[in-house]
């Protein structure tokens, strides 16, 4: 199967306001790419932009052949304008919803889609199948332009400024102003079951998500089936993808969708605002009364976030199987960080006129200038370490209230951590409260793993291990490590070449 994709400026007019963002093929969300499990797909992507830009394919896992997985200066280097780059893109064990996004600075913002992978011909899905499938593609609007925002984030050393809109398939919705015309809407028609494939393509915003008057029922997350979730609302991570089914069982009339951030650190600046779309019934008659709006949880009810992201099961039945890692042989512990670094004459807009910065046990990345799988392939020195610790290299109350400032400042390197083919692998993502204390979405490139257990405080490894479910953990590729908590993970290294596991 082949695609072309044309990277290329398009203008659109959102909150009153014409815009020209980066698109692919002058479309805001992107083109949907349709393939069935097993497929291999070709997409040509042509540059036409006045940055270099890379492409990934948001968990699809690219058996050994991570030349196209797309992250900037990890797998490749960025296609500069006016080039072209045909990525190969392998599907394996996926089945569900994935996604595509740009991967170098925050193109992203604006150049994404979603993937959507059927099951193989005659395999049916373990569901009923649905009526009809809508995309929903949750995202942001910003009225400056998103280089100038990145731009003007790495010279302050602050936080970034807020997105002034959220968007439901890129449109914000009924509460904005200029906005009501375009509202993104759907048409059901009564008794008929739905399936909605969602994808949180905001830059870093935890979203709660709702219907109203109206169940849904998740059934996966990150291209792989879940045992069935019934549940009033749904909170989703940055760069995680939910499938879902609703059925049209309400009376006939209109009901909002709705979206709104979850953040459970005050200090942070963020977009407090709330997107919609319309569900409309078939032979609903105009009226003056607004579509029923659903209730959802408070912007910073880390109660309704944890309790839905803990209660996710893999499906694990003979057709679907699990295959938990028992025996391991790697173990981690990687504290994840906010941070400080010096700015000359204390004038960022961090604290202290510090500039904010993040680690993975005290490291913050450096990206080299160029590609770490060709600095590998083509044995090139002194481009990265291999001495990525095991472990922080200081053990302290992680989640003090009151942490010492001076172990707010990490290393600068760029340092990966080898893994032996077949290895076994156990990490443990412990939060901190340095700096501040947030809510951290974590993803892996070329792997899915099995979250196996998940807690609030320091991880105590010979109580907490016991609680871990071997049984049905879900197989996700972005997880959320609570504020001031731990999430573990098991996988199987079983995927040769560069593998990048980040802040999503």
């Amino acid at each position: 199967m082949f695609f072309l994709k044309h990277v290329k400026e398009a203008t659109f007019t959102r909150l009153c306001k014409n815009k020209t963002i980066l698109t692919v093929n002058g479309e805001f969300p992107g083109p949907t790419i349709y393939a069935r499990r097993g497929d291999t797909l070709i997409v040509n992507v042509k540059n036409q932009g006045n940055l270099g830009i890379t492409i990934h394919w948001h968990g699809v896992k690219q058996p050994r052949y991570p030349w196209s997985d797309g992250p900037e200066f990890i797998t490749q280097c960025p296609i500069k304008p006016g080039a072209n780059f045909s990525q190969k893109i392998i599907l394996s064990d996926e089945e569900g919803t994935l996604w595509w996004h740009a991967h170098s600075d925050w193109s992203r913002a604006t150049v994404h889609g979603l993937i959507v992978i059927w099951p193989k011909i005659g395999r049916p899905y373990p569901f009923p199948k649905p009526y009809a499938e809508y995309p929903i593609i949750l995202a942001e609007w910003f009225r400056q332009d998103v280089e100038a925002v990145l731009l003007d984030f790495l010279r302050t050393g602050g936080d970034p400024n807020s997105s002034d809109a959220l968007t439901i398939n890129g449109q914000p919705g009924d509460l904005y102003p200029c906005s009501s015309s375009e509202t993104t809407k759907f048409i059901v028609e009564h008794g008929k079951t739905y399936m909605l494939r969602m994808v949180n393509a905001a830059m870093n915003l935890f979203m709660f998500w709702a219907i109203g008057g109206h169940e849904v029922t998740v059934v996966g997350t990150d291209g792989a089936y879940t045992k069935p979730l019934k549940s009033d609302y749904v909170v989703i991570s940055p760069g995680q993808t939910i499938d879902l089914l609703f059925k049209a069982d309400q009376p006939i009339g209109r009901y909002y969708i709705a979206a709104k951030p979850y953040n459970s650190q005050p200090a942070i600046s963020f977009d407090n605002t709330t997107t919609t779309a319309i569900i409309e019934y078939k032979g609903y008659k105009k009226s003056s009364s607004p579509p029923v709006f659903p209730h959802l949880p408070k912007v910073n009810d880390t109660s309704a976030s944890v309790n839905f992201t803990g209660s996710l099961r893999s499906l694990a039945t003979r057709a679907h199987p699990i295959d938990v890692p028992k025996k391991i042989t790697r173990n981690f512990l990687f504290t994840l960080s906010i941070n400080t670094l010096p700015c000359p004459n204390n004038a960022c807009q961090g604290p202290n006129g510090l500039r904010f910065a993040a680690s993975v046990n005290n490291i913050t990345f450096e990206t080299p200038n160029i590609s770490l799988l060709d600095a590998y392939y083509g044995r090139i020195n002194g481009v990265y370490g291999t001495n990525f610790p095991n472990f922080p290299p200081l053990f302290f109350n992680f989640t003090a209230s009151d942490i010492d400032e001076s172990l707010e400042t990490p290393l600068n390197a760029s340092e990966v951590k080898v893994l032996e083919f077949g290895d076994t692998v156990e990490l443990v993502f412990q939060g901190t409260n340095l700096v501040a204390g947030i809510d951290h979405p974590m993803h892996l490139h070329g792997h899915s793993f099995y979250v196996v257990g998940w807690g609030f405080g320091n991880f105590n490894r010979s109580k907490d291990r016991l609680s871990f479910n071997l049984v049905d953990p879900p197989l996700q590729q972005t997880i959320a490590v609570p504020k001031n908590g731990w999430t573990a993970i098991r996988f199987k290294a079983d995927n040769p070449g560069e593998t990048l596991f980040h802040y999503n």
